[in-house]
């Protein structure tokens, strides 16, 4: 049986007890329905082998090898990750278009035993609907957005916004980046559709009788863009900005970046980006800094010549409220509880 998808939140709502994404390995990891696991029915080279002949040679050849590709894959498949899944299992399967391959085995499924359903028309009916709630459709809850030059724990704030009951959405956590030229994260950003597919699915789990806060971000999270509905919602949101000093802030971030210092290489190799906009000595006398292990005083100059100017850039350009203030000299763990519940107040 094929199921319509009617919105992103039927995924959840229908209690399947496994989503299965039939695609190609690089199909999968391009993007795939939230929560899914991948038991390809043909690799990436099974995949392309059988469009070559399919091309070349007849659809009828490429059908019957197709066919016992998928069935040697759905075998291992039986055998492998699905041979502990008792008789009450009930999995919901997918591939690009809701056609063959998931037919193919979602019918060997079927014939074990287990109820299993397809999503009618695939991957494409999933990603329809994450177009249609990101540039179809305005932000449904009004937006307040979280400001504050670089350094003063905006999202260390927002998660505790969270924790606090506020509706929040991370966009560097859906990104996962930080939002900066030093922003890099493990594992690296997902790509642009997963990323979207991510905030189609935050957005769509929003109240919209209350408040959304959302860290001011440019139009892009690291090389992922924000769609057009939200960035302007965030550009006309009145806005909440955390002002710390200097000093404060350069402690801050050498603790939070602890990550990146670590790694002695990649933090050379992100300062000499900079080249194109600096003098030799001034980036010099960042890797210097670097080198000797000087985070904080990295940091403060940093910030002094490079964030702090763009910044103010930045927020003239898009904030057409300047915002209410949160001043704090200090940005440890209980400094940063206070300005949450001050925040929280506010909302």
């Amino acid at each position: 049986m094929a199921l319509t998808l009617t919105s992103l939140s039927d995924l959840a709502a229908l209690g399947f007890d496994e989503i299965i994404d039939v695609r190609s390995p690089s199909e999968f990891a391009e993007d795939h329905v939230p929560g899914a696991i991948n038991l390809p029915v043909l690799d990436d080279a099974e995949r392309a082998e059988v469009g070559t002949i399919y091309k070349q040679v007849s659809a009828f050849t490429a059908r019957k090898i197709g066919a016992a590709l998928v069935a040697r894959n759905a075998a291992q498949h039986l055998q492998g990750p699905l041979a502990d899944r008792d008789g009450g299992w009930r999995p919901l399967v997918y591939c690009w278009r809701g056609g063959q391959r998931s037919g193919s085995f979602a019918s060997i499924l079927s014939q074990v035993g287990w109820r299993v359903e397809l999503i009618a028309g695939g991957y494409k009916a999933y990603r329809k609907l994450v177009v249609e709630a990101l540039y179809d459709t305005p932000v449904a809850a009004p937006v307040v957005v979280l400001d504050g030059n670089t350094g003063t724990a905006k999202t260390e704030v927002l998660a505790l916004l969270a924790a606090r009951g506020v509706q929040v959405i991370d966009l560097e956590g859906l990104a996962n980046h930080r939002g900066s030229l030093f922003g890099g994260r493990a594992g690296g950003q997902p790509s642009q559709k997963a990323f979207e597919g991510r905030l189609a699915q935050a957005l769509g789990a929003l109240d919209p009788t209350r408040v959304v806060v959302v860290e001011a971000e440019s139009s892009k999270v690291g090389d992922r863009a924000l769609p057009p509905h939200l960035w302007r919602a965030m550009c006309a949101a009145p806005r909440i900005r955390i002002a710390a000093p200097l000093e404060a802030r350069a402690a801050y971030l050498a603790r939070a970046y602890a990550d990146l210092t670590s790694d002695a290489a990649e933090l050379a190799a992100v300062i000499g980006r900079l080249r194109h906009l600096y003098a030799a000595e001034v980036i010099e006398g960042w890797l210097k800094l670097a080198a000797e292990g000087e985070f904080e005083p990295l940091a403060h100059d940093l910030m002094q010549r490079h964030y702090d100017p763009r910044y103010a850039k930045q927020r003239e350009r898009t904030a057409e409220d300047a915002g209410r203030v949160v001043e704090t000299a200090d940005l440890g763990p209980a400094a940063l509880e206070g300005v949450a519940d001050r925040i929280a107040g506010m909302l």
